[in-house]
């Protein structure tokens, strides 16, 4: 490999910057195409997945629809509030300089009603009567060229207050279309508040069938076996997958066991190793109870490899972080990257949610070599924002 390095830089060297940009360019579209094969590896297994749950449970297919309908229309409405929020700002910065252009103008009228006053009180022969009043022609030429001055600083004022006006029009208009735009805003808002009312409450519906049809079948164990199945499938493709699109760092997650943070800020409510319903299933991961819309971050650098809905954990982010290490984001209310999206520590992936059918808003964390979970507690150590 170091002698195709050292031939790659003679080359370079010999052919100069334009080969040199040509080949960075070549490398570039590697990549790109690189990241889509990628992606279209990993659609295509999400479809496998989906197709795997739906032939098992219709009701979890429809729960899927309604948790990716909440969280887009979740993520649209954030949208709206920031493009709102700008709107407002944009507003009242529109409606402070008219005011002080207002002022202005009317400074600027006071001192023309001046002017005009005392032209009309001197009488509309000022020439005229200069010239004839007086006798010292050298007293005369200063007098006619102040009153030279005198009319061009009037004909400016004039045109200062012609251009202010103007500009104060020009202001009323920029703030109108400011509110109207506010406006629109919030009647889309409204529309996406009600759709997401209505997705909510399908999802409600949903959540009662779920529990009834458990609750009838005594089939609990049993479903959360088939989705830990489901998981761990889906991790060995995934690290199927990336067997041919390998990360490398000259800094490797494994250097970092111990004094990785937190991506959250939470309660724990489930535990690493802690039984879930009997000794026969345990917790892979850690369960941290946290406000709904919190937000979650990279706990190191990685590539994005699933950002789509999984049965048993709903909106769910996997990184990949090289050496085989994998973090894994569940029960999220919006999701904020897409596969392939390279990430770094503190990086927002998503928001804290009760996506998967969850009793409550929580961020479910989980670190994996391979196929193998393993405790976040020996790798996580620091709280964030320490």
């Amino acid at each position: 490999m170091n002698w195709q390095k050292t031939i790659l830089l003679l080359f370079l060297a010999v052919a100069g910057p334009a080969a040199a940009q040509k080949t960075e360019d070549g490398l570039a579209m590697v990549k790109e195409q690189e990241l889509e094969e990628v992606r279209a590896r990993i659609s295509e297994l999400t479809k496998r997945m989906d197709a795997s749950a739906a032939s098992r449970d219709r009701l979890i297919v429809e729960l899927q629809a309604a948790e990716v309908v909440i969280s887009e229309k979740r993520i649209r409405l954030k949208e709206l509030e920031r493009e709102r929020n700008y709107s407002a700002k944009r507003r009242a910065e529109l409606s402070a300089d008219l005011a002080t252009r207002e002022t202005e103008l009317h400074e600027e009228f006071r001192q023309l009603a001046d002017q005009v006053r005392a032209a009309y009180m001197s009488g509309s022969q000022e020439r005229i009567k200069l010239m004839l009043n007086q006798r010292d022609p050298a007293a005369l030429g200063r007098l006619m060229t102040y009153y030279g001055y005198l009319n061009d600083y009037r004909a400016e004022n004039i045109d200062a207050v012609t251009e202010h006006i103007h500009e104060l029009l020009a202001l009323r208009k920029a703030v109108a279309a400011a509110e109207a735009r506010i406006a629109e805003l919030a009647r889309a808002q409204y529309a996406e508040l009600t759709e997401l009312n209505s997705a909510q409450e399908w999802r409600q519906q949903l959540l009662a069938s779920l529990k009834g049809k458990i609750a009838d079948e005594g089939r609990e164990i049993e479903r959360l076996a088939a989705q830990e199945k489901d998981l761990s499938r889906l991790i060995a493709e995934l690290t199927s997958i990336l067997s041919d699109y390998p990360i490398t760092s000259e800094d490797p997650f494994s250097r970092h066991r111990g004094r990785l943070t937190w991506p959250v800020a939470g309660t724990l409510v489930h535990d690493f190793g802690q039984p879930r319903v009997s000794d026969r299933l345990k917790w892979n991961g850690v369960v941290l109870a946290a406000p709904r819309g919190r937000e979650i971050r990279s706990v190191y650098h990685g590539r994005v490899v699933f950002a789509d809905w999984l049965a048993g954990l709903g909106l769910l982010v996997i990184i990949d972080h090289g050496e085989g290490y994998m973090t894994l984001y569940g029960y999220n209310e919006t999701i904020l990257k897409n596969t392939g999206d390279w990430v770094a520590p503190g990086d927002v992936i998503a928001t804290v949610g009760d996506s998967g059918g969850q009793p409550i808003s929580a961020l479910y964390f989980e670190i994996r070599r391979g196929i193998r979970p393993v405790n976040p507690n020996n790798w996580i150590t620091r709280r964030p924002g320490s």
